[in-house]
């Protein structure tokens, strides 16, 4: 069995008119403007899973930055969802600071199967006042058994669209403030478990786990046996950010690490079954 973390879908209509999507977001625009950027939708992303042999993925919302825009991408995560039962596990997103929250939206797509939120952009919140734009969001997933995916960026190495600045300090800061809650790091945390040597930053992150979104991108096949050996490889998701990267380029460089099957296999798949509530196949 293999279970994908980090997938991105959007509506046959986004793809097609991006131009129009861009100039309406400007976060979208910042990834996604260049034509030469992929995007996929539901249908794309089942069809690369069965060429690759993915049984499972969690398709995430962008960080849109309207109301409108945040649920019009849910409703298609939710209707992909039922379209293709027990291959995709959807996410959805709301626009934090809101009057209410995103409250509404949250349970609206609560009742819609949604298993978590994101991928959220903590670092295009209000300096001095995320943590407090986060807390509706943080707060209601930790009392419903949801997810909270966060992007995460390197504070050192190349730029590229969209690397942003959630950078360890910023990620960190949120796993401190909201302890009960189930955080997903994206792209290994942007280097946070290599912090877990200190004995608070370990304590901090005992409800954290990272994905490998991105991963060939930004470092050597070693980092999976050094961030297991740092937080414990029962933290560690495979996620391929696919449309980005192709899930066989993964499974290729993962099966090529020389780690223990049972590594493999907790990285691969176990982790993410028993955090998302799957049962084995």
């Amino acid at each position: 069995m293999i279970i994908d973390f980090h997938t991105h879908i959007v509506p046959p209509r986004v793809k097609e008119r991006r131009s129009d999507y861009s100039r309406a977001d400007a976060g979208f625009a910042a990834i996604y403007s260049d034509p030469k950027a992929k995007v996929a939708t539901a249908d794309d992303l089942v069809a690369a899973m069965d060429k690759d042999g993915v049984d499972v993925a969690v398709a995430l919302n962008y960080g849109w930055r309207t109301p409108a825009l945040c649920a019009e991408i849910n409703d298609y995560i939710i209707e992909s969802m039922a379209r293709f039962p027990g291959r995709l596990v959807g996410f959805c997103t709301v626009p934090f600071g809101s009057p209410d929250g995103g409250l509404k939206e949250l349970e609206r797509c609560l009742r819609g199967g949604v298993r978590g939120v994101g991928e959220i952009r903590p670092d295009l919140l209000p300096a001095g006042r995320m943590i407090e734009a986060l807390r509706p969001v943080a707060e209601f997933c930790a009392k419903n058994g949801l997810i909270l995916l966060t992007h995460s960026s390197e504070p050192l190495g190349h730029q590229y669209s969209g690397k942003g600045k959630a950078t360890p300090s910023l990620v960190f800061s949120v796993a401190a403030a909201f302890p009960d809650l189930k955080l997903v790091c994206a792209h290994w945390g942007g280097g946070l478990p290599f912090y877990a040597l200190m004995p608070e930053v370990k304590e901090a992150l005992k409800n954290v786990w990272f994905d490998t979104a991105a991963s060939p991108f930004l470092y050597r096949p070693e980092i999976y046996a050094r961030v297991a050996g740092f937080v414990g490889e029962e933290k560690v998701l495979f996620g391929s950010d696919y449309p980005l990267i192709a899930h066989r380029r993964y499974l290729k460089e993962i099966n090529g690490t020389g780690l223990p099957d049972e590594t493999k296999a907790k990285i691969l798949w176990s982790n993410a079954a028993g955090l998302l509530g799957i049962s084995a196949r």
